[in-house]
């Protein structure tokens, strides 16, 4: 699909890679975005841009928005968790349901509610923010993985459920970006504006994913080799 003249509603866009969503789809020529966030007023100010209260894990928030937006042609599933910690931690269970609730479950609620606001709009496009982790789970981000490959299933099979009302579903993947939820990591990082330009020339493109940095391709590469890069490297 294309940007211009897109109305577009992007979750978790006060900041980090939300925030670099709303300014390049304003570049790129969005008519109007939604700027989703748990408190509106984090939001800054800018034209073509209008604040949304909108707590993805709130199913009145989510319901509010559907009423509140309902020319979106374009869905940003950006809203995202993360905690560092093994499933062997004594809190794990808890860390799991949390890191699901956001980023596995509020995607699967995003995603069903605006469906038909999509369809209504002639199909449109619905990007879901995933993640390298999507594939690798070395326990340091032990739910966190879980949760992005849970995440990454649930894009695999909206795009089949979507299919008959053409809308264009696109899975970003990415390694560590430059961003609140990566501070304090010790890792070679991309900036945010980098990886939502190359997201966005994905979607304009009509692909179905998008391997957004070089760490990203590596380990996709390596799903398919003898020792897959999903089980530990010896030597």
């Amino acid at each position: 699909m294309k940007i211009a003249n897109a109305v577009v509603l992007v979750t978790g866009a006060n900041r980090g890679i939300g925030q670099a969503f709303v300014r390049e789809l304003l570049a790129r020529g969005a008519s109007k975005v939604y700027a989703g966030s748990r408190d509106p007023a984090n939001v800054s100010p800018q034209a073509g841009v209008h604040p949304l209260r909108l707590d993805v894990n709130n199913p009145e928030d989510v319901a509010a928005a559907v009423a509140q937006a309902p020319d979106v042609t374009l869905v940003i599933n950006n809203a995202g968790i993360a905690q560092t910690g093994g499933f062997l931690a004594e809190d794990s269970e808890a860390v799991a349901r949390r890191m699901f609730e956001t980023n596995f479950f509020a995607v699967l609620r995003m995603s069903k509610a605006f469906a038909p606001v999509l369809a209504a709009n002639g199909g449109g496009g619905l990007l879901n923010v995933l993640s390298v982790a999507s594939w690798l789970n070395g326990s340091d981000l032990a739910a966190y993985s879980a949760s992005k490959s849970a995440a990454w299933s649930l894009t695999n099979s909206l795009r089949y459920e979507l299919a008959a009302q053409k809308t264009q579903v696109l899975g970003l993947h990415m390694a560590f970006v430059d961003t609140d939820l990566t501070r304090g990591l010790e890792a070679p990082k991309s900036s945010p504006a980098d990886i939502v330009s190359r997201t966005l020339d994905a979607l304009e493109a009509g692909l179905d994913e998008v391997l957004a940095d070089d760490l990203t391709q590596q380990v996709r590469r390596g799903l398919a080799a003898d020792r897959p890069s999903y089980l530990p490297q010896r030597g």
